[in-house]
């Protein structure tokens, strides 16, 4: 141990500890020697030592040295040549140690006898293949036992493992004769090989076995050492199978029967030692294995007497191999069921994982070599080269994923960065490898095979240290410690496992007997009585296992326990009803009413733990389950005392019922949880557990209320404050809620109010401070918290003490400056938690500025589509592409920190959030710029750019949201997955961006890259639609309707582009689609989401649309197929695609009838847009006219009466117009409904053209008429606050009289004129409102006009020729007013001329 120790602590290179370690060297060396009774021994003992510390000094001077001149590369080469030579002095005196040379002894034999494998001609065969396959198996039996005894004596003394060594390198020797005899029974060369080969696999498994088992002997504390030397065992076992199938081929049966038992003997280790967990299953998992191989044992039992008795061979085999395989699954369930059990014990402690499988490395480490020795072997064949290529490959691949996931898993960096460069050297050295294996398939050559061997070096020096690395006990798992109970429960399913193993060996002897003789009948006779006891065992084993389910036992205990405490505080209840509840004298009620409070708390903390147990817990059951009930007994005599201390016989009453309701809940919770007995595939109990966990909950809050009642109402706050003061110490965030209330009897239940707010603290506990950044603002919310607790510890003092002298000012004063402090703290803690926050806010500061950048991109695309986005400057895009992709690589960055950022601080994710909206803007800049420089000439190409743009803002958006939730979570955590699926979408999006700006000057595939990137956006459309996530607003199905009309005339465009491949094409279907797709999934989901719509409808409206989308996917992809390999059979998937994106759509449309039901209408109809017109036209006349209500004139202090009352007059006839078309509107609209029920329009109409041409006249006459009252109310308002000129009042006027004559007209082209409607419309129109209200208004207007024209003075030039000069300017001014007038009477003419080609034909014809 002390050589151990030393060795350790000089590899660490600690220099102060080094001259200790000698120290303990040397005294090591002195005992060894002085115990050993051979001198020699002694002297070579003293002689390694010597050496060691010779070496060691030597060591320590030229470390000196090389930290004196740290930048010598000579004295690094002498330090490490140093350091090596004390390496293999200690080696040497480790070799000197009792026993160890036994051991050496045995290796030299091993590689003496292995040096027979190297002769070129194998000696022929001096024995018959039945005796050579006999003595082949016999020795290979004699050496897995050996090898067995080799792990069992390096467990124990020196001695033992002297004897086991030596006699397994005799059995090795044995066993080497008895394969190379073997070899000489084979045919073929390639045989041949293979048995020589497998031979050196076996000499090389022993080697390392007796390895593994002299480190074992030197420091059997070594972590993973029992490990390693299990695996070194299984590992000759496993070769020792290989050997043994390639040689008893010919053998009828032997080889199944000798592989299956020594799978037994390999797998009946399991069950040794169950410390430790065998695999992955659960308890209940464990059953149901049992269970399924215990069936296919029985089946394969049946099979193997079958097939002895007919000699079908072949089917014997397989039936043995199945047997083989089902005895190993029931000996690892039942391992692993063991150690459950045990460790389930409420005694016992729970082991915990390592951070790497040592196996795992050593096994990979093992076939490494194997196959880089069947490389570089000059006999090996090319299938041989390529098998053993292919397990290289395999092995590294896992080593390399293992040390991947050893590195995100560690924390220690030192460790992470060590994995993570090993992976590296091992990638790199497989490569190297691989390269030269190719070369060596292609000619198998002298110097391509010696590349190779070079090559197999660093791999296998690489696999060798990352295995030596991936042994550090820093990595290793932690064994149980399993209690003398637990091992006691661990004893049924131990011993039915072993007696099923012994049994099922001697049934698979009898089995290879009989089937070479099956007309043997006593051994039938034993074959059947091993078949009974198999069957026995396996019965007792699943009896077992399900006896000695984890936790079943604690919750049969708890339940009685609880039982018990049931009837304890029943008998006080009785006791309260007849008033002999004897007092408690010895405690006080404060006391007691502290220790109830106390217990109810922590039992309340343990409901969701013993919850979650019974649900997927199996082993943590009894644990939670003897925690809970420990606490009732407690309960039940501070519940007892408090209610005899109590005066109030109500009171007594509620605390004991309160109790018992308390215990009656925990006891139907633990039948629950004994129903569910952790197992999570017991889906039927969890409801049931979950019920009384609430239940449990409630009971608690009840009890908790109680308590707190009764101690306000006398005063008492010792248990509310403890309730703060614990609260504090687990420092949590909360706002405590402080009422100012002047009634003293309301200060008790205020002062409860306070203490529950604040032990609300704890619920979320330690975060709020631990996950701040930096440490200060942690360290400022814990003490800021602490002093608010402070705070209402005093507030609540001070209301129990005005509560018992409710007159006293001076407490009064007190509370007051109590409630003043709280709230000042209260603020205090809310700013430190703003403080902490400041990633979190720079997040959604940066959320809302990308949204910003996708609406302007949003408006940008709008300008590019209409052709008017064009460049300032004479520019092309080549001027901008460098400045888009170093902006866009930035923006990646920034993403990588943002990713980052959520596992770091705040202040890095504040940065990151800053940086990248920072960035985004930049992008969206240059990208415009971009855009703009390619012209309006190409508004495609300048969509799909700014498009590629608006799908990167978009993601950085999402990103920006899963990094503000998954900030501070762990790595585990679903938001964390969350964020990594936004960031690899970010990533997708800005490649696309790459690919879109190196493609738009090349005219040949721009077309392609825009289609790509329109698959991509739609793809990330449809994952957002079929998330679960509610839309913000909800949508009427004809809006839905209308837009899946976009994906009928995308789809025609799709269909078309890819039949004639052209770019420009192309284009316009990408953009297209993006839109008409985007549009559609969100009204789909929209009108979907909408109240009023069942949940069958919902349902289908999603599926459909899914499935709309899929289908146009599939269609976009097969236009892509179509430009990358076009062929007339690929054009005509083109039709197929596009039915099956129709049929979706029809089925969007009825589903859309189906959301409005019986109500539903077409919007396409003719009829349905004109009522729409028409009401639309009433509700915005009325609106105009509400408006002009709220019209007041200008206030003109010093004018005349007759102007006010000129603009009051306008007001009023404005108002009149107003409020009579509005009606006439409405009118109109009741005619129309008039004709639909008489028949003479349809709601379909039947032709289509006529009612059509009806409906389009009645719409444009009601769009006129409120047109035209919209701009007489514009016209008065304008007049009113003086802004316009009194003749656009009476233009504006005259529009309203004629547009609703027109609107008449509309009205009568089918109407029946003796109808009521058509009388009231005509009344309302030609004998009231509209005319008079207009005459008035022109009249008015008139006057006005007029009168100005009145008031107006004219200067008089006296002289002779100014006078002249005054006459004909007035004469030039009339003049041009009058060629003015006849000018805009021509283009008044001209207006209605062109308005009137556009009327139907009906109006046309009522109007000649």
């Amino acid at each position: 141990l002390g050589i151990h120790s030393f060795k350790t602590q000089l590899e660490k290179c600690q220099f102060h500890e080094t001259a200790q370690a000698l120290k303990t060297l040397a005294q090591a060396a002195r005992g060894v020697a002085a115990s050993t009774t051979d001198p020699k021994a002694a002297a070579a003992m003293l002689d390694s030592a010597r050496d060691v510390m010779e070496g060691s000094a030597l060591l320590i001077h030229e470390a000196k040295q090389a930290l004196i001149s740290p930048g010598d590369t000579e004295s690094q080469q002498r330090l490490a040549q140093v350091a090596k030579a004390v390496s293999h002095s200690l080696n040497n005196c480790v070799n000197c140690l009792p026993g160890q040379k036994d051991v050496d002894m045995a290796l030299k034999s091993i590689g003496e006898a292995s040096k027979k494998l190297l002769i070129e001609t194998i000696p022929p065969a001096s024995k018959s293949f039945q005796e050579a396959q006999s003595e082949l198996n016999q020795t290979a039996a004699d050496l897995n036992q050996s090898a067995g005894e080799v792990v069992h004596a390096s467990r124990g003394s020196s001695s033992q493992l002297a004897v086991a060594s030596g006699k397994f390198s005799q059995d090795f020797d044995e066993f080497l004769d008895a394969g190379i005899e073997m070899a000489g029974h084979t045919q073929k060369k390639d045989d041949q090989v293979q048995v020589i080969g497998n031979l050196k696999n076996i000499s090389m498994a022993s080697s390392k076995l007796l390895l593994a088992a002299k480190s074992l002997s030197v420091d059997p504390a070594a972590a993973n050492a029992k490990n390693l030397l299990a695996a070194a065992a299984r590992a000759v076992t496993d070769s020792i199978n290989q050997l043994i199938t390639l040689c008893t081929q010919q053998a009828p049966g032997q080889k199944e029967c000798d592989n299956a038992l020594r799978e037994l003997e390999a797998v009946r280790g399991m069950l040794d030692n169950p410390n430790e967990p065998v695999s992955d299953l659960s308890y209940f998992d464990c059953i149901e294995s049992v269970m399924e191989n215990s069936k296919v044992l029985g089946e394969s039992m049946a099979g193997i007497s079958q097939n002895c008795k007919t000699g079908d061979v072949p089917a014997f085999g397989d039936c043995v191999g199945s047997a083989s395989k089902a005895l190993c699954g029931l000996t690892e369930a039942a391992g692993q069921a063991s150690y459950l059990v045990g460790v389930s014990d409420p005694n016992s402690q729970a082991g915990h994982q390592g951070l790497v499988d040592p196996i795992q490395f050593a096994k990979a480490n093992q076939a490494i070599q194997m196959a880089c020795q069947n490389l570089v072997d000059p006999d090996s064949s090319p299938s041989q080269v390529l098998s053993a290529a292919t397990i290289v490959a395999k092995h590294t691949s896992a080593l390399c994923n293992a040390c991947r996931l050893a590195s995100s898993k560690t924390t220690n960096p030192v460790a992470k960065r060590h994995f993570v460069q090993s992976a590296k050297e091992v990638a790199n050295s497989t490569a190297n490898l691989v390269k030269t294996i190719k070369a060596l398939d292609g000619d198998f050559s002298e110097e391509n095979r010696n590349r190779c061997r070079v090559a197999t070096a660093p791999l296998i020096e690489a696999v060798e240290n990352l295995t030596t690395f991936a042994s550090n006990p820093e990595f290793a798992s932690v064994p149980a410690q399993i209690s003398h109970e637990g091992s006691a429960a661990q004893e049924p399913i131990l011993h039915s496992a072993r007696s099923m193993l012994d049994s099922s060996t001697h049934l698979l002897k009898t089995a290879r007997s009989l089937v070479i003789n099956p007309k043997d009948p006593p051994t039938w006779s034993v074959l059947a009585g091993h078949s009974r006891t198999v069957s026995d065992s396996i019965k007792s084993l699943i009896t077992a296992i399900r006896d000695k389910a984890p936790g079943q036992r604690e919750c049969d205990s708890s339940i009685d326990n609880i039982n018990k405490c049931i009837r304890d505080i029943e008998q006080a209840s009785l006791a309260a009803v007849s008033q002999n509840l004897a007092s408690r004298d010895d405690i006080s009620l404060e006391a007691l009413q502290e220790q109830l409070t106390s217990t109810v708390q922590e039992i309340g903390h343990l409901i969701d733990p013993v919850s979650t147990a019974a649900r997927g817990e199996a082993s943590q059951l009894g644990h939670k389950v003897t925690q809970l009930a420990g606490y009732f007994e407690p309960l039940i005599v501070a519940s007892v005392g408090v209610a005899s201390k109590l005066n109030d016989h109500q009171q007594q009453m509620t605390f004991l019922d309160q109790t018992k309701t308390m215990a009656e809940s925990a006891l139907q919770m633990l039948y629950a949880a004994k129903e569910g007995g952790g197992n999570p595939k017991a889906s039927h109990t969890h409801d049931a557990i979950a019920e009384a966990a609430q239940l449990m909950k409630e009971a608690v809050d009840d009890i908790m209320v109680t308590l707190n009642e009764a101690a306000s109402e006398v005063g008492m706050v010792g248990g509310m404050v403890e309730s703060i003061a614990d609260a504090m110490a687990k420092v949590s965030m909360c706002c405590v809620i402080y009422k100012k209330l002047t009634c003293p009897d309301e200060l008790g239940g205020l002062a409860s109010q306070v203490t529950v707010d604040y032990s609300q603290l704890a619920v979320q506990g330690r975060l709020a401070a631990h996950t701040a950044e930096p440490e200060e603002i942690g360290f400022q919310i814990k003490s800021r918290v602490q002093e608010l607790g402070h705070g209402c510890i005093f507030l609540v003092q001070k209301a129990g003490a005005l509560q018992v002298t409710p007159s006293d000012g001076f407490t009064k004063r007190e509370l007051i400056e109590c409630a003043r402090a709280v709230t000042e703290k209260v603020s205090l803690v809310l700013s430190a938690l703003q403080a902490g926050n400041k990633g979190t806010q720079a997040c959604i500061t940066a959320a809302s500025a990308v949204s910003g950048i996708i609406a302007d991109l949003d408006t940008t695309i709008m300008f590019a589509s209409a052709g008017t986005l064009n460049a300032e400057n004479d520019e092309s895009f080549a001027d901008h592409r460098e400045n888009i992709l170093k902006t866009a690589k930035a923006l990646v960055e920034d993403t990588k920190m943002l990713v980052s950022g959520a596992a770091s601080g705040q202040d890095k994710l504040s940065q990151a959030a800053q940086s990248s909206a920072k960035t985004i803007t930049q992008l969206t800049d240059v990208v415009k710029l971009g855009a703009a420089s390619i012209g309006a000439d190409d508004p495609e190409t300048q969509v799909v750019l700014i498009n590629a743009v608006k799908d990167v803002a978009k993601a950085l958006a999402e990103l920006i949201s899963a990094t503000k939730c998954a900030a501070g979570k762990a790595a585990d955590d679903p938001s964390m997955y969350q964020l990594k699926s936004a960031a690899k979408v970010m990533v997708t999006n800005v490649t696309s961006l790459l690919k879109t700006v190196k493609a738009v000057e090349d005219e040949a595939t721009r077309g392609t890259r825009a289609l790509e990137a329109t698959i991509e956006c739609i793809k990330q459309e449809l994952a957002v639609f079929q998330s679960r996530d509610a839309p913000n607003k909800t949508t009427t199905p004809e809006e839905f309707i209308r837009m899946t009309k976009g994906i009928t005339m995308a789809t025609a465009k799709a269909v078309a582009a890819g039949n004639s491949a052209r770019q420009e094409d192309i284009i316009h279907t990408a953009n297209l689609s993006r839109k008409a797709i985007s549009d559609m999934l969100s009204t789909c989901k929209q009108a979907a989401y909408h109240p009023e719509v069942s949940e069958e409808v919902k349902n289908r409206a999603l599926m459909f649309g899914s499935e709309c989308t899929t289908g146009y996917i599939d269609l976009l992809e097969q236009v892509l197929f179509v430009l990358q390999r076009p062929s007339g059979e690929q054009k005509q998937q083109l039709a197929a695609c596009s039915k099956r994106v129709a049929g979706a759509v029809t089925e969007l449309i009825q589903t859309a009838e189906a959301m409005k039901g019986s109500e539903w209408v077409d919007p396409e109809d003719p009829t349905v847009i004109a009522e729409t017109e028409l009401l639309g036209a009433a509700a915005s006349i009325e609106a105009a006219a509400k408006k002009l209500e709220q019209l007041k004139p200008r206030a003109k202090p010093k004018q005349a009466d007759e102007t006010l009352n000129f603009e009051e007059q306008i007001l009023e006839a404005a108002k009149s117009i107003a409020a009579a078309t509005s009606a006439l509107v409405k009118s109109a609209s009741a005619a129309q409904r008039e004709l639909v029920a008489q028949g003479k329009v349809g709601l379909i109409p039947a032709n289509a053209v006529d009612d059509g041409q009806w409906s389009q006249g009645l719409i444009s006459a009601a769009r006129m008429v409120a047109a035209a009252t919209s701009n007489l109310c514009e016209a008065a308002n304008a007049s009113v606050q003086g802004h316009a000129s009194e003749e656009k009042l009476i233009s504006s006027a005259k529009q309203v009289a004629a547009s609703t004559a027109q609107l008449l007209v509309a009205c009568k082209v089918k109407a029946d004129q003796d109808s009521e409607a058509m009388r009231r419309l005509q009344v309302q129109v030609l004998l009231y409102n509209i005319k008079k209200a207009s005459d008035n208004l022109v009249r008015a207007a008139q006057k006005a006009a007029f009168d100005k024209a009145d008031d107006h003075n004219v200067v008089v030039k006296t002289k002779f020729v100014g006078g002249i000069a005054q006459i004909i300017a007035a004469q030039e001014e009339m003049l041009r007013k009058e060629r003015e007038l006849e000018e805009a009477r021509k283009k008044l003419a001209q207006i209605r001329q062109q308005q009137y080609k556009f009327l139907p034909s009906e109006l046309r014809e009522d109007s000649n």
